[in-house]
């Protein structure tokens, strides 16, 4: 195996978005524009309800999909084609908007710990118009291996020690890891050499990633490889593992839509004001 390192390290920027969501962007800033096929990464973490109560309102997305990963709190997403479902602890939400869709996601609750993340993954031009559908997998149908002592990782997305993660059919064959590490402890998980693939410390302590100290809070953009060695250092930390396949394509953003020409940006805009979606 060819073991991948760091490239880059990127610390998230705060900010807000939806109707006033307190956040940290990761990936999706001025320091990390995106990372083929991903377009954004945001975390959500706060325990002050004025931070979080107010929610993502209606919007409307094309040409994209987003994942919600909830780690605390309970959320409810709807849409305008009747779709409902509730996010809890665990959860999992990997929406395909496709062609277009409205789509709310709003808090249920009024107190305590509201964290989570939501990364926005592009669709290669073939696929933007397709129908928009959801994949909502409860915590239970995550599976959980444990590669060595004090490791455990719960699998997403992607492939490990024989346990596959719920997610399918995606066209860029991501690979979505959460991975807890105690003091000392340590693996090394193969990756497809050609994806894109980043690390990014989110609980507990820092890690080591890649032959590196990775401090937390901070995301590792990693190089091309078939490998990648995670290690627990003085203290437990968490980290997730995302990857998935470049798509090489033209990229043209504009909000809430993502195209591959300025020409489609403004018929998803027209599209949208006509009540299309």
């Amino acid at each position: 195996m060819t073991e991948r390192s760091i490239v880059r390290r990127i610390r998230g920027t705060d900010t807000s978005d939806g109707a006033g969501v307190k956040l940290k962007r990761i990936i999706g800033q001025p320091g990390l524009d995106m990372l083929d096929p991903f377009l954004l990464l945001d975390e959500f973490r706060s325990d002050q309800a004025g931070d979080y109560l107010a929610g993502f309102p209606e919007h409307p997305h094309r040409g994209f999909e987003t994942v919600t990963y909830m780690l605390a709190g309970h959320m409810q997403h709807g849409d305008n084609h009747g779709n409902r479902g509730d996010l809890g602890p665990g959860s999992v939400q990997w929406m395909t908007a496709g062609r277009g869709i409205l789509h709310s996601e709003m808090p249920q609750q009024e107190n305590g710990l509201m964290w989570g993340f939501q990364l926005w993954v592009n669709l290669p031009a073939k696929d933007k118009m397709t129908d928009p559908r959801y994949q909502d997998i409860g915590p239970e149908r995550i599976p959980v291996v444990h590669p060595s002592d004090g490791v455990e990782v719960k699998v997403i997305a992607g492939e490990l020690l024989g346990a596959t993660g719920p997610v399918a059919g995606i066209t860029t064959a991501p690979i979505y890891l959460d991975i807890s590490v105690q003091p000392g402890a340590q693996l090394e998980i193969p990756l497809p050499e050609g994806h894109s693939a980043f690390a990014y410390v989110f609980d507990g302590s820092d890690a080591q990633v890649a032959g590196d100290v990775l401090r937390r809070s901070e995301l590792a953009v990693l190089s091309k490889g078939t490998s990648v060695r995670v290690a627990g250092r003085d203290a437990a930390a968490r980290v997730l593992l995302v990857a998935g396949k470049p798509l090489g394509e033209s990229v043209a953003r504009y909000g809430p839509f993502v195209m591959n020409t300025p020409e489609e940006i403004h018929e998803a805009i027209s599209d949208f004001r006509a009540g299309k979606f």
